[in-house]
């Protein structure tokens, strides 16, 4: 199964991580497509590679909010955040989403990423900080 991810830049929280690990599991991830941010990207992305799920990355333009998560399988040339959020949904069969808050916001990428996959039509779990 195909997993991308978006996350927020806070990072997780102690129980997102722990469920974020079971999902991946739990689906049998054979590919797993990330943002390369700080934050939860980069913690959900060890814990991919823990997993030893290959991993794709689809970094930002924007260099002061990149991880430059190192091990990865494959790098996607760096885009806009808009087209890099779409690319990781379109090329993925499920989206897990780790947001900062559990009520949706707008103004919030992490958010912007989950209307998106809803509108593709993907299963998205959705991990709330609490």
């Amino acid at each position: 199964m195909k997993i991308g991810f978006t996350g927020n830049q806070s990072g997780m929280t102690p129980s997102q991580k722990v469920r974020f690990v079971e999902l991946l599991s739990e689906l049998n991830a054979t590919e797993f497509h990330h943002g390369d941010c700080i934050g939860a990207d980069a913690e959900a992305h060890r814990g991919a590679l823990a997993l030893k799920i290959p991993v794709y990355v689809h970094p930002p333009t924007v260099a002061n909010k990149r991880a430059f998560c190192e091990g990865a399988d494959f790098f996607h040339p760096a885009e806009d955040y808009l087209y890099r959020n779409r690319r990781i949904v379109d090329s993925t069969e499920i989206l897990i989403a780790a947001p900062r808050t559990s009520r949706e916001m707008l103004r919030s990428g992490t958010w912007a990423t989950i209307r998106y996959a809803r509108k593709r039509g993907r299963p998205i779990y959705l991990i709330t900080p609490d």
